[in-house]
């Protein structure tokens, strides 16, 4: 035999490993573009602050966002699990004319397009000044048309349909774009299966939005000590029912760990880069892929929101009548809301308002986040372990857009703050985002108001309206006097 033909076979065999060989690089290649290429977001973004709280990635996209043309499609495929009709504007999101994507959601692509939420949505406000008006969008300001527990639903619900399938969503996608053969596979046939299982493993830690004996949280309103036990530390769901107004997040460099300052409705943080970077966990859902990069992050996010201030009231003021609420608000309001002991918590038997928020939480489950925190590699001082014992004192600037008011949104305005609680609104439409100047707050009552709104009933539980007795006493025209100051704040 031949030198040549011994070594022809060998040759063949190198052949066919150098083919393998491309081909697996090749096929390495495709895989990270189509599954983990990271694209930047585009200038307009990135490059200016107010956009990119608003539609800026927070990370969120790789664990805890959704395939674009599966999030694109499902109010399509099940327009009867929403709240309304309208699409996704019918859970009452803050949605710019022109824009792609409400506020709050935001569109990355790791390998293909994934939406995912951001803080913005939840802390975006808006209002109309007429019926006829454009709404004004107030970045930091409280969502309170918001109807985020329909809208966590709404996810669970689709997944849980049998509709929720390859032939179907990909009959409705067709419809919308042409994807390429290869894209229209990898979703048929990987991100369409994937989606559907990972939401289903969600639907334990949203048992309790199911709860027979819950009312709904109503537009504007988050149970977010609940969400924290169920998704961070993923206690059993317990009897425990809270839910508060979405916050305002403007100026928080106003809330002083020194002067004993503590932050949520409850006091349960300690300062604002804890409430941060637990807001951000939450809505990443898994451990950061990059703590440096996370933390960058967290750190531009909370420079953003120091920096940020309460709008000022954008309708015309009595002066004159707004000095003579200053005198009463110096004698009736001051001794909490402008003083040392704003920003600190004020015992619950005081302040008389309902216990149920502050029933959500304890020691133990601060204690079990903080280390689910810390095992993560994030240092923060965390959530306060120990038992809660009232509410904060709130700051008021911008109180004028915080409507509804008390820390779980049961009183609709001011006016009606100033009232006694027998005296107050037992039922109201909240999530209407028409603002009423006199009474200082949204228009809660009427036939608009119902079919944006939903009903708060104080006598259900987690909405009950009780105490603040704080200037029920006042006379007509003093608590007329204090509500036009209030407007100044």
């Amino acid at each position: 035999m031949s030198l040549t033909t011994k070594t022809k076979p060998r040759r063949t065999w190198l052949a066919v490993l150098g083919l393998l060989l491309i081909i697996g690089i090749a096929a390495s290649v495709y895989g990270w573009v189509k599954f983990f290429r990271e694209v930047p977001q585009p200038a307009w973004i990135t490059d200016d602050p107010e956009m990119r709280f608003k539609y800026g990635s927070i990370g969120a996209e790789a664990d805890a966002g959704i395939p674009y043309w599966i999030f694109y499609v499902l109010p399509r495929v099940f327009p009867e699990k929403l709240p309304g009709p309208g699409g996704y504007a019918s859970f009452g999101v803050a949605w710019e004319q022109g824009m792609e994507l409400p506020v709050g959601f935001t569109k990355k692509t790791i390998g293909f397009d994934r939406v995912a939420n951001t803080c913005a949505v939840c802390h975006t406000a808006t209002y109309r000044a007429s019926v006829d008006s454009n709404p004004v969008f107030v970045p930091t300001g409280p969502n309170h048309t918001l109807d985020l527990a329909a809208f966590f639903r709404f996810l669970i619900d689709c997944a849980k349909d049998p509709r929720f399938d390859p032939d179907v969503l990909m009959r409705e996608i067709n419809l919308v774009t042409d994807l390429s053969w290869d894209d229209a596979l990898i979703y048929r046939y990987l991100l369409i299966p994937i989606t559907k299982k990972r939401l289903l493993e969600r639907q334990t830690q949203f048992a309790w939005l199911y709860h027979s004996a819950f009312p709904d949280w109503g537009r504007g309103r988050d149970d977010s000590m609940n969400l924290t036990k169920y998704f961070m530390i993923e206690w059993p769901m317990d009897e425990t029912f809270g839910p508060t107004d979405m916050p305002s997040i403007w100026n928080l460099g106003k809330y002083q760990a020194d002067k004993g300052h503590r932050m949520n409705f409850a006091g349960d943080s300690h300062n604002a880069y804890s409430v941060v970077i637990d807001s951000a966990l939450g809505l990443l859902g898994a451990p950061p892929k990059d703590n440096a990069e996370f933390l960058k992050q967290i750190d531009w996010m909370l420079d953003y929101l120091k920096a940020a201030r309460a709008p000022a009231y954008p309708f015309a003021i009595d002066t004159a009548l707004a000095e003579q609420g200053k005198a009463v608000f110096d004698a009736t309001c001051a001794g909490c809301h402008a003083s040392e002991r704003t920003g600190t918590v004020v015992p619950v038997e005081e302040v008389g308002t309902s216990r149920d928020r502050m029933d959500t939480w304890n020691e133990k489950a601060a204690y079990e986040a903080n280390k689910v925190v810390t095992d993560m590699g994030i240092q923060r001082e965390g959530l306060v372990e120990e038992p809660l014992r009232g509410y904060v004192a709130a700051f008021l600037d911008g109180i004028w857009l915080r409507a509804p008011y008390l820390h779980n949104g049961s009183v609709p305005t001011l006016r009606d703050l100033l009232e006694p609680p027998a005296d107050r609104p037992v039922t109201f439409w909240r999530g209407y985002n028409l603002y009423d100047r006199e009474r200082v707050g949204y228009v809660t009552a009427g036939e608009d108001a119902e079919y944006y709104g939903s009903l708060h009933d104080t006598r259900l539980k987690g909405g009950g309206n009780q105490g603040h007795n704080y200037g029920t006493g006042l006379s007509d025209e003093a608590k007329t006097a204090l509500v036009e100051y209030l407007k100044t704040l």
